[in-house]
């Protein structure tokens, strides 16, 4: 079989409701391996978010923050920072709106304020994180792939317009990552593919969330979860079963991809 890329999201399509991968879905990734294809994890989390599942399910490759990093054989190939003066002027916007916003490195994530902790602590809990630590002067120093802005759909789409290095992709009725304006899981994607020589035809793509739509649209076959919104459904190629029932073995089974 032609060497494929096979990018999984984690949350809704990795793991299921309980945080934890399916007996199926960790067969499904051996044989992909055994067959010589690209599998690489596709997710929202910064490493230090997704480091057990990368060292549990036996990843080497990832991208990460929404495509804002990228690694092949644990080495980083791909960043997308993002822009420091609009980021700064972002957050002190957000502030004068009581809206928290915390910032995400490779390795750390903090908080720059502590207007509503229980709600920044509610959507971290949401994917087994915790609530970051306060550090207002961590943006200062630190490369910052990815920011964490903590609203709800009363001010969706109020900042698309006014960041235009910046993009506010929901993944929490409570929070957005805030990411760079011409990234995204999708380009870095086929980035990587580019790199290694595969054809966009022979990129899969698995995924259930808001900030999967792209990935699942540009892929060549996307594939979304049963438990995926309809409109993210709605973007791909074809629609599996759920995260807890088996869906991405089914999938491959059913696509002869296994």
């Amino acid at each position: 079989m032609k060497r494929k890329l096979f990018a999984f999201d984690i949350d809704g399509t990795l793991l299921d409701d309980n945080k934890q991968p399916l007996d199926s879905t960790l067969e499904a990734l051996e044989k992909l391996r055994e067959a010589g294809h690209l599998v690489t994890i596709a997710t929202g989390r910064s490493r230090f978010h997704a480091k057990e599942v990368i060292r549990d399910l036996g990843f080497t490759n990832y991208i990460l923050c929404n495509g804002a990093a990228a690694f092949l054989d644990h080495q980083q190939i791909y960043k997308n920072l993002l822009d420091r003066e609009e980021l700064e002027n972002f957050v002190d916007e957000a502030q004068q709106l009581a809206i928290d916003t915390a910032f995400i490195s490779m390795d750390e994530a903090k908080r720059s304020s502590s207007i509503h902790v229980d709600i920044m602590d509610e959507a971290m809990k949401s994917f087994g994180a915790v609530l970051p630590e306060l550090d207002q002067f961590f943006v200062e120093d630190q490369d910052v792939y990815q920011a964490l802005a903590f609203y709800n759909n009363q001010y969706e789409g109020f900042f698309d317009k006014k960041y235009s290095k910046l993009r506010f992709v929901r993944w929490h009725e409570n929070c957005v990552d805030v990411v760079p304006k011409d990234g995204s899981k999708a380009a870095t994607i086929l980035n990587v593919a580019d790199r290694l020589g595969i054809s966009r035809s022979d990129v899969i793509a698995f995924g259930d969330g808001q900030n999967d739509r792209e990935m699942l649209r540009e892929s060549g076959l996307g594939i979304a979860m049963g438990n995926a919104a309809p409109e993210v459904q709605a973007e791909a190629n074809y629609v599996t079963d759920s995260n807890v029932k088996d869906g991405i073995w089914n999938a491959l089974k059913k696509l002869d991809l296994i």
